[in-house]
């Protein structure tokens, strides 16, 4: 917004991880909803984070790109126990080069289904790779994944207990054409190879943009949403219903969308599509004030009509929607403050903020929309910026800070922390990027014993660094 912003709640609080098909006592599920698994590398029972750098030059290779992974803890994220991942890293495949841009794509997931969270690692050149999870966390076994190309997303998609993924590549037929997907059924070997493979053509369908994987039906199996778009314009998006075959070839018409989640924000047990709504066009979204548009999950998936769109101008959401601000740029899903309805976490990279009386331009915000069983709507809405009191740091020009946002339990006290990044907080270089963990309590977020880190605490590669441009979820 361009303005002085205003924060909801001064000493606020949130809560748990990913509340996918849980509900209150009061509530009752009228479905089983699949819960998405926890990002847990050693499996200790702590939420574990992975930041990309892609940007970053490392061994003198302009944007050749690495991962930081930041281990949770009881006393949350745990910055001296960390790894950091580039290319020249015991057990990676490939070289350091430039323009890699190891890092340019990131998941996680139990791929082998050993109970160990991998990390799905894709870049711009030298192909995607795994990290291997262990008891001492990510190892130095990794392998090729074969074909996967572009953008990513993990789920059960035929409800096997076995994590998928589903990959940008598409191996073209006469009968499907191009473009398309291609899903990698698990469980993988340690070789990186699927135990089988499914390509879907989108036949006509336009450009493919991303995917959001989560259970919207209500049957237990995850199912897919993908995003389309042409040049400047945005076409509507795609639902895709798993089962016990995995991931139909048909699909269903949604309206256009950027990213999002799949979470139950009014507990009756259905996944809801929560989304930034994209409009007509394509071209405009960092230029627009954002919309984040919730399709309520049904037995038949998102609903048409069941449908709710917050702005920065809703009730009770903190701010002004101004052009530019990006409401909705990232967004995660988890029980914050432990009622059994899934929160939202906002991204609003480019709001501007009022700091020492001058205006900030593209400083950056985060907004925390709270579930009920009414749904997701602005009533107790919380919003953080550098300049809130208890935050490190200070907003400063083209920090973007909330460019992404996660929701994860970091310290096991079952309520959902939340991490934010800014990629354009400078340290000893411009642009080396920063994030900042905030615990969850009962009562929402809160500012209270924040941590954050920049690429020097982590003894990570500070130039061009941007770290946090991807968060692993």
């Amino acid at each position: 917004m361009r303005r002085s912003l205003v924060v909801a709640i001064a000493a606020a609080a949130i809560a748990a991880p990913l509340a996918v098909g849980t509900a209150t006592a009061s509530a009752a599920p009228r479905a089983k909803a699949a819960k998405a698994p926890v990002v847990d590398f050693n499996k200790d029972g702590y939420a574990d984070l992975a930041l990309a750098a892609a940007h970053a030059t490392v061994g003198g290779k302009q944007e050749a790109g690495y991962v930081a992974v930041v281990y949770g803890s009881k006393g949350g994220a745990d910055q001296a126990r960390r790894k950091v991942v580039d290319r020249s890293s015991a057990g990676v495949p490939g070289d350091v080069s430039k323009y890699g841009a190891f890092g340019r794509e990131l998941t996680a997931a139990d791929l082998d289904g050993d109970g160990y969270t991998d990390l799905v690692v894709g870049a711009g050149t030298g192909g995607t790779v795994v990290l291997w999870g262990s008891a001492a966390g990510l190892t130095d076994a990794a392998a090729r994944l074969p074909g996967a190309v572009g953008s990513l997303a993990v789920g059960d998609f035929d409800g096997d207990g076995h994590r998928d993924l589903v990959t940008h590549d598409h191996k073209a037929t006469p009968e499907s054409g191009p473009p398309g997907m291609t899903v990698s059924y698990g469980p993988f070997t340690r070789g990186g190879e699927a135990a089988r493979k499914d390509d879907i053509g989108f036949e006509s369908f336009p450009e493919l943009d991303g995917f959001v994987a989560g259970d919207m039906d209500g049957d237990g199996v995850d199912d897919l949403v993908t995003s389309h778009s042409f040049e400047d314009r945005a076409f509507g998006s795609r639902f895709w219903k798993g089962g016990a075959s995995g991931l139909g070839h048909t699909s269903k018409d949604l309206k256009a969308s950027v990213g999002g989640a799949v979470a139950d924000v009014d507990g009756d047990g259905y996944g809801d599509f929560v989304t930034r709504d994209n409009g007509p066009f394509d071209d405009d979204n960092e230029g627009d004030k954002g919309t984040v548009r919730v399709d309520y999950g049904s037995k038949n998936g998102p609903a048409a009509t069941r449908t709710v769109k917050i702005t920065q101008d809703s009730p009770g959401v903190p701010g002004v929607g101004e052009d530019g601000d990006q409401f909705g740029a990232s967004i995660s899903a988890g029980d914050v403050n432990g009622d059994g309805y899934a929160d939202i976490a906002v991204g609003v990279p480019g709001e501007d903020v009022t700091a020492s009386g001058k205006n900030v331009r593209d400083s950056g915000n985060v907004v925390l929309l709270k579930g009920a069983r009414s749904g997701l709507s602005g009533k107790g809405a919380q919003s953080f910026t550098q300049t809130t009191p208890g935050v490190p740091g200070a907003s400063e020009k083209g920090d973007k800070f909330g460019a992404e946002v996660s929701l994860a339990d970091v310290n096991g006290d079952k309520k959902a922390d939340l991490t934010v990044t800014a990629p354009g907080e400078d340290g000893t270089y411009r642009d080396s990027g920063a994030a900042w963990v905030f615990k969850g309590a009962g009562t929402g977020l809160t500012t209270a014993g924040i941590s954050s880190f920049d690429p020097a605490a982590l003894g990570a590669p500070e130039k061009d660094a941007r770290l946090g441009s991807r968060l692993a979820r």
